[in-house]
């Protein structure tokens, strides 16, 4: 098949490249600057305003391209609602009708946070599309490349992680796995014009507490987690934005989401589509040690 990939430069996206060129399929993914050359990858120039060449002659669209940190409202109906309109427009113009769009457990959300916000807008863009879509909400993504994650990791190596406030659960899935599930709705014949919501296979989830402390076993540290009320949390990103300033990771957007109680997939595909693969303690070591490579921790 040929696929038309946007994000493909980006975290996921880069996974989900590796995974349609292993199996045979010709790829088409959009770049603002000069790629490597890479046999069945076809880059096209251009962004989420003007897609139209990168659908032309596909046989399905995989839009994983989205803003998850923006200063302001405008910056993620710019990403994550105008660009999927985009990508539906140029899908429908091209008669391409089977489109894979991978959205966020946020939108289930949408009064928490601005992100969240977005990504439900765009979810209704896509149902309203009149294409073949199946929309995927992916729990927090890890693995290596991931830059999201890393700050829990840095955290990790020194002892103490911070945490949103006790008792809340979390969804987490290996990048490799959501890779996988994106490519199998693209080529294959299930989950039409529905939501998935896929995780690692841990019934209920993760208390933030555990998963902070299988990290420090990623890194080889014991780890005390540090539960903080949401208070603190809301002052913690006002100091990061006057640290940081627009490179701050936790936003008071972020913290909004960090708040809520429930981030646990609760729309998992069919078991006969598909089932993650691998083991979240083994992925998180596999993490780690991209990082320790690239000096990143």
């Amino acid at each position: 098949m040929i696929l038309a990939i946007t994000g493909a430069t980006g975290f996921v996206g880069s996974h989900l490249v590796d995974q349609a060129l292993a199996a045979g399929h010709q790829v088409r993914a959009m770049t603002r600057r000069e790629q490597p050359a890479r046999d069945g990858l076809t880059w096209v120039a251009g962004n989420l305003s003007g897609p139209g060449a990168l659908v032309e002659g596909a046989d399905a669209v995989i839009h994983v391209a989205g803003i998850v940190n923006a200063a302001d409202r405008a910056g993620f109906v710019s990403g994550n609602i105008d660009g999927t309109r985009s990508m539906i427009a140029a899908a429908n113009d091209a008669s391409v009708t089977r489109f894979i769009h991978v959205s966020s457990l946020a939108a289930r959300e949408p009064h928490l946070s601005d992100y969240g916000w977005s990504k439900l807008q765009a979810e209704r863009l896509v149902q309203l599309s009149g294409l073949d879509w199946t929309i995927v909400r992916p729990p927090a993504v890890f693995g290596p490349r991931d830059h999201e994650m890393l700050e829990l990791f840095r955290f990790a190596r020194r002892g103490i992680v911070p945490l949103p406030p006790r008792g809340n659960r979390m969804s987490v899935i290996a990048a490799d796995d959501l890779a996988r599930l994106l490519l199998t709705l693209a080529i294959g014949d299930g989950a039409h014009h529905l939501i998935v919501e896929p995780d690692d296979g841990r019934p209920g989830g993760w208390d933030h507490r555990d998963f902070a402390r299988a990290i420090g076993r990623a890194v080889g540290r014991r780890t005390i987690p540090l539960s903080m009320p949401g208070t603190l949390l809301s002052a913690g990103a006002r100091i990061d934005r006057m640290f940081r300033g627009a490179r701050a990771k936790l936003t008071p957007d972020r913290v909004g989401y960090f708040r809520h109680p429930d981030w646990v997939s609760h729309a998992l595909p069919s078991p006969a589509l598909w089932r993650a693969e691998h083991d979240t303690q083994r992925a998180l070591a596999d993490t780690a040690e991209w990082y320790r490579a690239n000096d990143l921790l």
